[in-house]
């Protein structure tokens, strides 16, 4: 099915943003890069209705020029979409199925995240939350949700490849900043008492 070879494939996406192939890589990034962009300045149906147009044009153009040919060549080729309108569009069931179910249980297991760490089960887990809003207050105050997603896109296509390109030196920094945090962490637990969680009493 169509939809089916539509799905993209952790491999390929792996592709994309390791830049295996420059010129599809910078196809797909340029693209998403460009839509963003227009959507940061104008509204989302502005946006998509300038695509829309410019796509329907496209095609009206490609159609006439086909169809013109045909005529001056004396040829019966037929529509020159003809394939991609044989094509079968309709969404398979069981993708649907597979998409929601793991959606679901990501949607579960961030609602069990978030009781825990707003009830305080463990007192320096929901201190680091408490930290990470406090520095989104910031993060929302500099740039807005747009911005952050231009950002998000532009970082995941260069930062896995300097991380590919450069992987010795950034693991040896990242381990020294992991060690750093274990250690500041391992202090705060053992000076809060809440930190601790003590275990049930049994009863004989």
């Amino acid at each position: 099915m169509f939809i089916e070879k539509m799905v993209i494939t952790k491999e390929e996406l792996a592709g994309l943003i390791y830049w295996r192939d420059p010129k599809k890589s910078g196809i797909v990034f340029g693209t998403i890069l460009g839509v963003l962009l227009s959507l940061a300045y104008f509204s989302l149906i502005s946006v998509l209705a300038y695509m829309s147009l410019l796509a329907l044009s496209g095609t009206i153009i490609f159609r006439i020029y086909k169809t013109v040919l045909q005529a001056v060549q004396k040829t019966s080729d037929g529509h020159p979409f003809k394939d991609i309108l044989d094509l079968d569009l309709t969404l398979p069931a069981e993708k649907v199925h597979e998409v929601a179910d793991v959606a679901v249980a990501h949607a579960n297991a961030a609602v069990g995240e978030l009781r825990r760490l707003f009830l305080v089960e463990d007192f320096v887990d929901s201190l680091k939350f408490g930290v990470l809003l406090w520095c989104l207050t910031y993060v929302g105050s500099w740039f807005n949700g747009m911005t952050l997603i231009i950002i998000g896109v532009v970082a995941l296509f260069t930062l896995p490849k300097v991380y590919e390109t450069n992987q010795e030196q950034i693991d040896q920094n990242l381990a020294l900043v992991q060690t750093k945090i274990s250690e500041i962490t391992t202090k705060v637990k053992a000076a809060i008492p809440l930190g601790k969680k003590t275990e049930p009493i049994k009863e004989e």
